[in-house]
């Protein structure tokens, strides 16, 4: 009824802006168009019959029905997508943190499952999955042809059983097998320490139902175990691949005490939407710097891009995924719902993240290799059917004005390396050390917590 009621407003309008420029020719093409639909229509009905009569083998017409849908769907764009009842319950299930599995966020590409980042402290993560791998089989079946929807399916399953996952690694020769034991994933979405007792440490793993809640838990957490010695904040969401627009809204009102976070602009100008800060910001005004890396995506990226617009916080590492769209799940009475991507997301000044990320303002990469593998990681620009990038420049989409100057003086930036030294140590999650990426975010954020509080942001 609703679209019915929609396509009635757009005949209407339609017949009205043509009285002057010729109602006959106005009605002519809508006509047109119409009768084509029905056509296009009537041409599904052929072929649905002709797959249910002549298969080779009986089919199931919610299969085949499903199975058009999800095409038509992820026809469209990476990320819209079709999920039956099951699929949807299980989403819901993640939502509220907590879900059945391996523990990894994936998308697909080629045919293939590509890994984006699998969750701290899963089956996936302790068995050495890594970002980018591509799984190629799962228990000896290939993965080509299958839906991603069916993948995930399959990769999921009841505490204690095990799955076989082959996986595909840039830079190794050999495929890599793994058997992985499955287990009620409830990921810790904020992991917090302090750093030599005075700097705060907060990684946020995904953007769940209860990522905001978490993160305030840790601030105060930290500030309690510093004593009163708090000096600075980092806030690290290298390879995480997102989740909730709401959470990440508010995990930026926390440390913003005005202006926009994050705006939306859909197909019809009317639908646009804008989030604004409230007054208050938990880690009282103390420095900041944000981590990203090319695993940071979505949700990630309105925070980091948030802060970084308002100067309040300085983003350090590598540029982030560029998924600057929102999905919106639409829930479909008795036959689960569909993901459809319905806007782009905008920073305070304007710039769209889809296709191109947030670039560091100071780059530092996590090893010296990576200085040759630009481009070889996987974001969003390379996924097939991406939506392009609207700040173009062109004269309808002029490019938003350039964001205030770092104004770090060069005794900070001099002691910041861009890329480890020869022979550093192989990163060691349980070694933070090792994390060459964090320990140049601890140099920045020390260096900027001696500043007078007038110099620690950028001018204005």
């Amino acid at each position: 009824m609703f679209s019915k009621v929609r396509m009635a407003g757009v005949i209407t309008a339609a017949f009205a802006a043509g009285v002057v420029a010729g109602p006959m020719v106005a009605a002519w093409a809508q006509d047109g168009s119409r009768a084509e639909t029905y056509r296009l229509l009537n041409l599904f009905g052929d072929v649905f019959e002709r797959v249910r009569a002549e298969y080779v083998e009986p089919v199931n017409d919610r299969d085949v029905i499903e199975n058009a849908i999800q095409g038509m769907l992820a026809g469209l764009d990476p990320h819209s997508s079709y999920m039956n009842p099951r699929s949807f319950r299980d989403m819901q299930v993640q939502t509220r943190g907590e879900f059945g599995g391996l523990g990894i966020e994936v998308t697909q590409e080629n045919g293939y499952v590509k890994v984006i980042s699998p969750i701290d402290d899963t089956p996936a993560a302790r068995a050495g999955v890594r970002p980018g791998d591509l799984i190629t089989h799962l228990n000896g079946q290939s993965t080509q042809g299958l839906s991603l929807q069916d993948a995930v399916d399959q990769m999921r399953g009841e505490r204690g059983s095990t799955i076989r996952i082959t996986i595909r690694r840039e830079g190794t020769d050999r495929p890599i097998e793994l058997a992985i034991t499955r287990d009620v994933i409830r990921p810790q979405v904020a992991r917090f320490r302090l750093e030599g007792n005075d700097i705060g440490y907060v990684r946020l793993t995904s953007f769940n139902e209860q990522t905001e809640t978490a993160l305030r838990r840790a601030i105060s957490t930290m500030r309690t175990q510093a004593g009163g010695n708090l000096r600075g904040i980092i806030l690290d969401l290298r390879n995480n691949p997102g989740g909730l627009l709401d959470q990440a809204v508010q995990v930026s009102d926390d440390f913003l005490e005005q202006g926009e976070i994050v705006s939306t602009r859909a197909r019809r100008a009317e639908d646009a939407q804008r989030w604004n800060a409230r007054p208050g910001d938990i880690a009282q005004g103390l420095p900041m710097v944000v981590l990203i890396n090319g695993g940071s995506a979505s949700a990630s990226e309105i925070v980091a891009g948030a802060l970084q617009d308002h100067r309040r916080a300085y983003v350090l590492g590598s540029r982030s995924f560029g998924k600057g769209s929102v999905q919106t799940v639409m829930p479909i009475p008795g036959n689960g719902a569909i993901r459809l991507t319905t806007a782009r997301y905008y920073t305070p000044s304007g710039r769209s993240i889809q296709a191109t990320g947030i670039d560091p303002d100071v780059e530092v990469l996590a090893t010296r290799e990576a200085a040759n593998e630009r481009g070889a990681r996987e974001r969003e620009a390379d996924l097939r059917r991406a939506l392009r990038n609207e700040n173009t420049g062109g004269p309808a989409t002029p490019p938003p004005p350039p964001l205030p100057p770092l104004n770090l003086p060069s005794s900070i930036t001099d002691r910041i390396a861009r890329l480890p030294p020869e022979g550093a140590p192989a990163f060691d999650p349980t070694k933070p050390e090792t994390d060459f990426q964090l320990q140049q975010a601890l140099v920045l954020v020390r260096g900027v917590a001696t500043l007078p509080p007038g110099q620690r942001r950028a001018s204005r």
